[in-house]
């Protein structure tokens, strides 16, 4: 909630000022507050037309087969039970064709959501580690993440629209008494600056609520240990995949690129994780590799960019869940107190 809180302050403060300089640098007479109140109006109607549109582009991007009735009984069955225990409508199922293990839940309403697996998933996963991915998605769902971040994830792609149209309409302005073309470069800084803050920021609330559903999924399935490993063959079937990341890639539950360069990290150290000594990092040897890495790994050079915390820490945090629920039982009363 702070995240969110200063996002807003942020954005809010950011078409105060813009807002003025706009105001300042032209011969309308317009007040900076009326100026302020369009600004509002437009970036409202902006996130409306985001938040309206998103979920066709991504159904498209990633070539959805919603399923039918009975198509998948275990999966629907599996679906049905854990989103009742969640307290969530059942999402529709859907299925993309992508080969890598991966899924991802979208959609404008609670009570319209999808969820989708890559066939990859189903095909690489064991049934316990997929219910730890379902749990996962369902925590999305719980908190409303799809429709949280479609609106944030807005306020910086509006304030790079401004930045670049500030920028562009230097040249075609005019030194006046009023110094406006100034006013305007004034306004394309301060947009960008506000880019790049707000992107910052979106990224660490994205990377919160992946720990947020890691920690339901947790205490929903009564597994971290499914969701731990879940995790780790994710990242061992994305490392390996020779395609290149889908623009969609904040969307699912393991970033592609993330988990390739986490990967590559521990690759880098294959002698000390090989223990057959075949000069191959198998899927046992590479969860054991996460476990280690967990314990000695608690930053990442780059992880204030990414849209998701290092497997590293979300295998960490499930490890402290696994020790509390073998020690106390599942407890619900604040299942996100570890985060």
């Amino acid at each position: 909630m702070t995240t969110i809180l200063i996002t807003l302050v942020v954005f809010v403060a950011f078409l105060s000022v813009v807002s003025y300089f706009f105001t300042a640098a032209t011969d309308l007479s317009f007040s900076p507050l009326a100026t302020l109140a369009g600004a509002f109006a437009l970036a409202l109607v902006f996130m409306l037309i985001q938040f309206a549109i998103s979920p066709y582009i991504v159904a498209a991007t990633a070539r959805l087969h919603y399923l039918q009735p009975s198509e998948n009984p275990w999966l629907e069955s599996t679906v049905g039970k854990l989103a009742s225990q969640a307290g969530v409508k059942p999402p529709r199922l859907a299925v993309s064709p992508d080969p890598t293990p991966n899924a991802f839940v979208f959609g404008n309403s609670s009570g319209n959501m999808t969820l989708a697996v890559n066939q990859g998933l189903l095909a690489q996963l064991n049934e316990d580690e997929i219910q730890g991915v379902i749990g996962h998605e369902l925590g999305h769902i719980r908190h409303k993440d799809s429709i949280v971040m479609t609106f944030l994830s807005a306020i910086p792609l509006i304030a790079y629209i401004i930045a670049r149209a500030a920028f562009g309409m230097r040249y075609a302005g005019r030194k006046d008494e009023k110094g406006g073309v100034g006013y305007i470069i004034l306004a394309g800084v301060v947009a960008m600056a506000v880019y790049f803050i707000a992107q910052l920021l979106v990224m660490r609330l994205s990377r919160l609520r992946e720990h947020f559903a890691d920690a339901f999924s947790a205490y929903l399935t009564g597994s971290p240990r499914s969701l731990e490993s879940a995790l780790t063959r994710i990242a061992y079937g994305l490392s390996i995949s020779p395609q290149d990341p889908p623009g969609t890639r904040a969307l699912f539950i393991s970033d592609p690129a993330l988990a390739k360069q986490e990967v590559r990290e521990i690759m880098s150290q294959k002698n000390r994780y090989d223990l057959d000594q075949n000069g191959v990092l198998d899927v046992h040897e590479l969860e054991l590799a996460m476990r280690d890495e967990a314990r000695s790994r608690w930053t990442s050079l780059n992880e204030a960019f990414s849209t998701h915390p290092p497997t590293f820490k979300r295998i960490l945090l499930l490890r402290q869940i696994d020790q509390e629920i073998a020690s106390r039982g599942v407890q619900s009363s604040n299942i996100y107190a570890k985060i």
